[in-house]
C-alpha cells in the first residue's frame, strides 16, 4: 500500500476517533483513498480496510470503554445512526451507543453504499447510505 494512502487512512481514523469529523467525511476520505470497504471489530479493537487490489490495512481502534450488551437491538442501533446523520452524535458517542445496543462490530461497504451492523448471535441491521 502506498505511504500516502496509508497515511490518509490513519489520519481519517484518528480524526473520527477524536470526534472531529463526521461519518460523511470519513466516507469521502476513504473513497478518495480508493478503499473498497472496511470492518470494525469492537471486540478486538481493530479496523481492517480493504482495497480492490486485495491489499489490507489493519489498525488499532480507540476503545469506547464500554461493555457490549448481550442482546442486540436493531432499533437502538438505528437511533444511534439517526443521531449521527443529524450531526448530534460523533463517533466516540456512536461507539458507546452502538455497543450499548449489542453491536459487536460492523462492515462498511463503500462501493455498495451500506453498513451492516452485527450482534453477538449473528443478528444484523443493514443501513443504506442516505442520498
Amino acid at each position: 500500500m502506498e505511504n500516502a494512502i496509508e497515511s490518509l487512512i490513519r489520519e481519517t481514523l484518528n480524526a473520527s476517533n477524536q470526534g472531529s469529523i463526521h461519518f460523511g467525511q470519513v466516507v469521502g476520505a476513504l473513497v478518495n483513498a480508493g478503499v473498497e470497504s472496511y470492518a470494525v471489530d469492537y471486540r478486538t479493537g481493530r479496523v481492517t480496510y480493504y482495497m480492490p487490489c486485495g491489499e489490507t490495512l489493519t489498525l488499532e481502534q480507540a476503545s469506547a470503554n464500554n461493555e457490549i450488551a448481550v442482546e442486540f437491538s436493531g432499533l437502538a442501533v438505528k437511533e444511534a445512526i439517526l443521531g449521527a446523520q443529524r450531526g448530534e452524535v460523533m463517533y466516540p458517542q456512536f461507539k458507546q451507543l452502538s455497543q450499548a445496543a449489542g453491536c459487536v462490530g460492523y462492515s462498511v461497504w463503500l462501493a455498495g453504499r451500506h453498513v451492516t451492523y452485527h450482534g453477538r448471535k449473528g443478528e444484523a441491521h443493514v443501513e443504506c447510505f442516505p442520498d
